[in-house]
């Protein structure tokens, strides 16, 4: 496979740069100055929840219900992330300190261990 010429690797990177730019820029240039669209509107109230409910589905998708500790560290985690969340209403502690506690959970076995 020969190396491709320098460029077109300038070329593919200010291409990259300039689709990006727009991307970021086009809610600026189109919303800015009127009033946004409704479906913007709707968009903008339903799809983060949305989108964290399918997240939720998605990471419980694979735990096993049946067997020790019978998703335990999951529900745990999800329950501490809840409630880390309702009193901080801070995401990055809730999801960071729900991580670190299933890691804990997952890493050490300690719920495993009592059953």
């Amino acid at each position: 496979m020969t190396p491709m010429p320098l460029s077109r690797v300038f070329i593919a990177i200010l291409i990259i740069a300039v689709v990006t730019f727009f991307t970021r820029v086009f809610p600026f240039i189109f919303f800015s100055r009127r009033n946004p669209p409704k479906i913007l509107d709707f968009v903008q109230q339903y799809i983060p929840p949305m989108v964290m409910v399918i997240l939720v589905i998605y990471s419980l998708k694979d735990t096993s219900w049946a067997s020790a500790p019978f998703g335990l560290p999951e529900i745990i985690s999800l329950l501490f992330v809840t409630i880390i969340h309702l009193w901080k209403n801070n995401p990055l502690i809730s999801i960071f300190g729900g991580t670190i506690l299933y890691m804990i959970f997952v890493q050490t076995g300690i719920l495993k261990t009592l059953f």
